[in-house]
């Protein structure tokens, strides 16, 4: 890793971590699926798809897929949210969710690839 790339992907992951504290503190509610953390992760992954399906620069693309993206996205809260779910007692949400955003996640990857490839 140049040290270009290591503050390209630095600007870009506070961007991506903001964005998604903000768009999460304001859509998540305290009860059931949390829908800012699921709409960052299905919008994160169309978006990786698009981006890596659009073979841009290198340094845009670490910029973009694994800066801003990769700090949009966020498996370490999925799983935090998964677990509370689970341990409140809301099995069917925390089964939904898992399936929303694994199964939706990498089929909307694939779909932002595909469109990627042809632009």
């Amino acid at each position: 890793m140049t040290v270009a790339e290591a503050v390209v992907i630095g600007l870009g992951g506070f961007i991506g971590a903001l964005l998604r504290f903000f768009i999460s503190a304001r859509m998540n509610k305290g009860e059931g699926i949390p829908v800012g953390t699921l709409a960052v992760n299905l919008t994160g992954s169309l978006l990786i798809g698009l981006l890596v399906g659009l073979d841009l620069p290198k340094l845009l693309t670490v910029f973009l897929v694994s800066g801003l993206m990769g700090a949009l996205t966020t498996f370490s809260t999925l799983m935090k949210e998964l677990i509370q779910l689970w341990k409140s007692g809301q099995i069917k949400e925390a089964t939904l969710y898992s399936i929303w955003t694994f199964g939706f996640g990498a089929l909307l990857a694939y779909v932002g690839f595909v469109i990627g490839q042809f632009c």
